[in-house]
């Protein structure tokens, strides 16, 4: 009786015991997007608020920006000027320039025939011995000089009629446009990077600053969850670790949730732990762990929150 007494007791003890659970219990876990300007500045405008849905593209907020447009203007202004002296080098002078010039290229050239005339009479003179030798090489001198003061004027009213002329110029012109250009360039995006708008698609999971609050440069005002960076993270135990693999389809059961989620594994830790960060049950505390994490869909992941308790089932 004693022995059919204890059986029986082993029985029921047995049909009271609390069945394995076949799930694997984890957790949501996001992987945010942090928007910084890495400029300072004071926060003129904060366009969403904590738990907004912003589409990419969208602003986000915008902090003072005087000095980046004063600074644009300036850019602009300067590569005008450069533009116009460069386009100024391309054409020939002006017409007054011109006649400017020619004006001396005739006087050039009456100097010359008067002189050219005085030494042919000093030449005369000499001959019959009515001057020195000095009087005639004076005479040779300034008719040289007026010959070489008219090649001169010629010389510049050409070079006035021919852009080409003045080709080191132009190049030193084009290196001064591209530099501008360039200023320019980076004055807008110095400028753009004080306005920060949404890269992504995505929930508004935090904002740090509030309207007139000054912004330390590369700090964080808003912070974004995509759907697609949302993620379950589970332990196995090494028992386990045989059947799963990067790329096996899972599902994740949480409460509230109408139907099961699906997901796909995704990585897999290489080293073991002896308890994972959130303890779930007493029995896993004494073997050794490895991370799982498994990512839905993005439709789907928008379904969870960070933090929140869930339940995987391996399929």
């Amino acid at each position: 009786m004693r022995v059919v007494l204890a059986a029986l007791i082993v029985l029921v003890l047995a049909g009271c015991a609390k069945p394995e659970d076949a799930s694997l219990q984890g957790y949501v876990e996001g992987e945010f997007v942090l928007l910084a300007s890495p400029y300072a500045g004071q926060l003129q405008k904060l366009y969403v608020r904590r738990g907004d849905r912003v589409e990419r593209g969208r602003p986000v907020f915008a902090l003072e920006q005087e000095a980046e447009r004063s600074a644009r203007r300036e850019a602009e202004e300067r590569l005008k000027s450069a533009q116009a002296r460069l386009e100024n080098l391309k054409l020939a002078r002006r017409p007054a320039e011109i006649e400017a010039l020619r004006a001396e290229v005739k006087q050039a050239s009456a100097a010359r025939a008067l002189s050219a005339a005085q030494l042919a009479q000093q030449e005369t003179l000499f001959k019959n011995g009515f001057i020195s030798q000095a009087r005639l090489d004076e005479a040779r001198t300034a008719y040289e000089r007026d010959t070489a003061r008219l090649a001169e004027t010629e010389a510049q009213v050409k070079n006035a009629l021919a852009p080409l002329g003045r080709e080191a110029e132009r190049k030193a012109a084009e290196g001064e446009v591209a530099a501008a250009r360039a200023a320019v360039e980076q004055a807008a995006w110095r400028l753009e990077q004080k306005s920060v708008a949404a890269p992504v698609s995505g929930l508004v999971q935090d904002t740090f600053f509030v309207e007139e609050e000054f912004v330390p440069a590369g700090r964080p005002v808003a912070s974004l969850l995509p759907p697609g960076n949302v993620k379950a993270r589970f332990y196995v135990s090494e028992t386990s670790l045989g059947g799963i693999s990067t790329g096996k389809a899972i599902e994740i059961r949480c409460d509230g949730c109408p139907a099961p989620i699906a997901a796909k594994i995704t990585y897999v830790s290489n080293q073991a732990e002896y308890t994972p960060p959130v303890l779930y049950s007493k029995e896993s505390r004494t073997k050794l762990m490895f991370l799982v994490e498994a990512r839905p869909e993005p439709g789907d992941g928008a379904k969870l929150r960070p933090g929140q308790p869930v339940d995987v089932i391996l399929k």
